[in-house]
């Protein structure tokens, strides 16, 4: 039985045909006209029906980045689509015929790592992406976690300090700002502009100019053993760690699930994680710790994960 998965981006609309063991046998993409919801729906009818060409599926999972309601058929709200309480399933069923699911993007991805990656021996997992923000899956007793609303998971937005940093949501403070991609990359530059001989290596990477200075950049030159960039992902690393601790005490899941962009570090980035999250753990000396891996899935969760959910 095939399913259909879509991961709709920022900048590009990825789908493909997903077999019930998590494969993509087809696969295509469209590039996303973010301002306009109409167009984007168009875009994703157009890449379904490519691939029902070919293929006999039974419906369509959409991965979409934003927050999704429970009924896993609106999306409420999406800072970088034109998406305002917006009734995409019903529209994409229109347009294709078939039935649609619409899940939270890190949601289908942490799906994914559950059915088919880096934790299937798990019933209890959380999943983190670090990228250019922090996104978060939960999964306890092996079912997918929403909340009333369909905000779980939400753990960008727990607050690390209390009146810190600003937060694009409008607050201060959020583990957000000192996890992500965005923070690795700002405290970079803060460093650098200051004269910090540490960041001399990264700032001499970019050119001289430190509006060049990027997560990618700063993860290769890290796994290059530039010891001033292997020491911002170890500072993101802790504070992850750390996060994670707390968030275990509410959750107590048995694996941690790390992907993302920042997860490229690997170790760099895992060891200060996990260092952090034995040191703050509530009755570590009682309890197992959960271990932190690498995602599994790669660019393809979004995908499987929605098209696994769909079906």
């Amino acid at each position: 039985m095939l399913s259909i998965g879509v991961d709709i981006g920022g900048t590009k609309i990825a789908a493909g045909v997903v077999d019930e063991a998590g494969e993509i046998i087809a696969a295509t993409t469209r590039s996303t006209p973010a301002t306009d919801a109409a167009l984007i729906e168009a875009a994703v009818a157009d890449a379904v029906a490519e691939l029902r060409s070919d293929h006999s599926v039974v419906g369509v999972g959409v991965g979409a980045a934003g927050f999704v309601g429970a009924d896993r058929r609106t999306v409420n709200f999406a800072a970088n689509l034109a998406w305002r309480q917006h009734p995409l399933a019903e529209e994409l069923e229109r347009l294709t015929g078939l039935p649609v699911v619409v899940e939270n993007d890190a949601n289908a991805a942490g799906w994914a790592e559950y059915r088919f990656g880096a934790a299937t021996e798990a019933a209890h997992m959380l999943m983190v992406t670090v990228g250019t923000g922090l996104g978060g899956a939960i999964v306890l007793d092996g079912r997918l976690v929403r909340g009333s609303a369909g905000f779980a998971g939400e753990i960008a937005h727990v607050t690390a300090v209390p009146d810190g940093q600003w937060c694009g949501c409008g607050r201060r403070g959020c583990l957000e700002q000192y996890t992500a991609g965005t923070a690795l990359v700002r405290t970079a530059k803060r460093r650098a502009v200051t004269g910090d001989p540490l960041m001399s290596p990264l700032l001499q990477a970019a050119g001289g100019n430190k509006r060049e200075i990027d997560g990618p950049l700063i993860t290769r030159l890290a796994q290059q053993g530039d010891p001033g960039s292997q020491e911002l992902i170890a500072e993101i690393g802790t504070w992850l760690g750390t996060g994670l601790a707390s968030i275990a005490s509410l959750l107590d899941p048995e694996v941690f699930v790390v992907g993302g962009g920042v997860a490229a570090a690997g170790d760099l980035l895992l060891e200060p994680a996990r260092a952090a999250y034995a040191k703050n753990l509530t009755a570590r000396a009682h309890r197992p710790l959960a271990p932190f891996v690498v995602a599994g899935m790669g660019n393809r969760a979004g995908i499987v994960g929605a098209a696994d959910l769909a079906r």
